[in-house]
């Protein structure tokens, strides 16, 4: 199933959220994204309809295995693409932003490629 590229970033934030602060609620996610309490609840609504998330009746919001699947997906992409983009010189904001776009639209086989270059450089240095 394809899934679009807000969705992912929604995914993505929850697991960040859950690994720094244990829980996460809607509000959690607006202060994190910056949009509106309307709209994350929408998402979320749309998340729990796909079977990516689910919400407990005090409101606190937990990955699927699907969505779990994909969150770590985007997020492992981010983080490798974040550092890789330090290493070769890009300020961090920079890098961070850059990371962000491409950790949606890169195919498999390029970043599994930037893995196995970011492996061996990270070995030489």
């Amino acid at each position: 199933m394809q899934i679009h590229e807000s969705a992912e970033n929604y995914l993505e934030t929850i697991l960040m959220l859950r690994e720094r602060q244990g829980q996460v609620r809607s509000i959690d996610i607006v202060n994190e994204m910056g949009f509106t309490k309307p709209s994350i609840s929408v998402a979320m609504k749309r998340l729990r309809e796909n079977g990516y998330v689910e919400m407990d009746s005090d409101g606190y919001i937990t990955l699927t295995d699907a969505g779990m699947k994909i969150a770590r997906r985007i997020y492992t992409r981010h983080v490798l693409l974040t550092k890789f983009l330090i290493r070769l010189g890009v300020n961090e904001k920079t890098a961070e932003a850059d990371a962000c776009k491409m950790e949606h639209d890169l195919s498999d086989e390029t970043f599994n490629k930037i893995r196995e270059h970011a492996a061996k450089y990270l070995e030489e240095s």
